[in-house]
């Protein structure tokens, strides 16, 4: 008995595969995330054009050698694969084989929690699963009967799958648009009280979910493990000016995120391209940092947010509190180079939030501002109350002497009357 419990407790043993000039790690974090156990790695030299298997039968022959010998459940390659391709692979392995696009879709299936996002994941498993269906019918199919020409059994079996897929691909899709449709009435509700809305946008692990936490005080999910928050969840964050705004955390990026799973997730990336303002929270301690950033500036220009209306989070920055080597200090110096702008803060220490908040005061709301408004003009303090934020406000016997904040236009629109 105890022996039956110890195999079903052990976890699926992953051999992974990376294309040149990639290191595995981000594979391995996908494969941890899964659950998996990493049983060995190996990383080609090269990729070639070959039907078969995408490489040569020597190479393919050598990696199902290893793992083999590493007693690994199962192969990963960190590119995309082909169905024949695939269906090759575990011909000759006698192992489940699949990318790393199958690999995020499982992930994905194992966190959606909301209607919307367990559709979403479905569409996104469907569209990729239906050119894989023949491998399951790839002895049936060469069973023929009847006349020359008549379709053997196995390819009538796989045609009834496809049509069942492409039907269950119709009907998410109507369910998904009903979701949708839900959700834009929800916000158009929001909209009629007009709350800024910031997006938290990064990296997947970047520290999102605890930036979050940290900021308005809740409670949400936080692991240290890739795609630790699939839903978008919205808090309302005070900052200290008084202002409310609307804080939203989304889905984390990734370097080579499937465009089925863009199309899949447009909810939680509608968060990022209609948010009023972007916080682009990036890992400092992360030795990628740089081409993370790249990836999710990437992510963000397919989904077509406005750049211009973001800021740069320097998460973690409480790496740095102990400049305890020389690798810490020159890291330290080549981010402040490459994010000038960038704020540093700690969601774990809870530092550098005066600054966040009062940079996201001033991109939303616009800079503190002194004006004097005649009293013939009294009745533009009403239209200043109505497009920005009246700080102090003192009527005087000729003039209304205020502090305030504009922006965008209405700030230039009012720049004569500036002290």
């Amino acid at each position: 008995m105890f022996e039956v419990r110890e195999e079903e407790e052990r976890k699926t043993r992953a051999f992974l595969v990376g294309q040149p000039g990639n290191d595995l790690r981000e594979l391995t974090g996908l494969a941890k995330t899964a659950g998996m156990e990493i049983a060995g790695k190996i990383t080609l030299t090269r990729l070639e054009v070959q039907p078969a298997y995408g490489m040569g039968k020597g190479k393919a022959q050598e990696i199902y050698e290893l793992a083999k010998e590493n007693q690994a459940d199962c192969i990963i390659f960190d590119f995309d694969m082909e169905p024949t391709k695939q269906r090759n692979w575990e011909k000759m392995s006698k192992l489940p084989c699949f990318d790393r696009q199958e690999l995020i879709i499982r992930i994905f299936a194992q966190r959606a929690r909301t209607k919307e996002a367990v559709l979403q994941v479905e569409l996104a498993r469907l569209t990729y699963s239906l050119p894989r269906l023949a491998h399951s019918y790839g002895e049936l199919s060469r069973q023929r009967g009847g006349s020359y020409g008549s379709k053997g059994s196995g390819e009538t079996q796989l045609e009834l799958d496809q049509r069942q897929v492409r039907s269950k691909i119709i009907q998410v899709k109507k369910e998904l648009a009903e979701v949708t449709k839900n959700r834009n009435t929800q916000k158009k509700k929001r909209n009629q009280v007009p709350v800024p809305e910031c997006a938290l946008v990064g990296y997947t692990n970047a520290g999102k979910s605890s930036l979050l936490n940290a900021l308005t005080g809740e409670k949400t999910f936080v692991e240290d493990e890739l795609f630790a928050t699939l839903d978008p969840l919205t808090r309302r964050l005070k900052l200290k000016d008084g202002n409310g705004i609307l804080l939203t955390d989304t889905v984390g990026f990734i370097k080579n995120l499937p465009h089925s799973l863009i199309d899949a997730f447009k909810s939680t990336l509608a968060a990022a391209s209609d948010a009023d303002l972007l916080l682009i929270v990036l890992d400092a301690s992360d030795s990628q940092v740089e081409e993370e950033y790249k990836t999710v500036i990437q992510v963000l220009e397919e989904t077509k947010a406005d750049l211009t209306k973001s800021l740069i989070v320097l998460n973690k920055w409480d790496y740095f509190d102990q400049n305890d080597n020389q690798t810490k200090l020159i890291r330290q110096g080549q981010l402040l180079l490459k994010f000038p702008e960038g704020i540093k803060v700690s969601a774990k220490n809870q530092t550098g939030f005066e600054e966040l908040f009062l940079k996201i005061s001033q991109k939303l709301f616009g800079y503190k501002e002194k004006y004097q408004i005649p009293l013939e003009n009294a009745d533009l303090v009403q239209q200043i109350r109505k497009k920005g934020i009246i700080l102090k406000e003192e009527w005087q016997e000729d003039s209304v002497l205020l502090e305030a904040r504009l922006n965008g236009s209405e700030k230039e629109r009012f720049s004569k009357y500036l002290v």
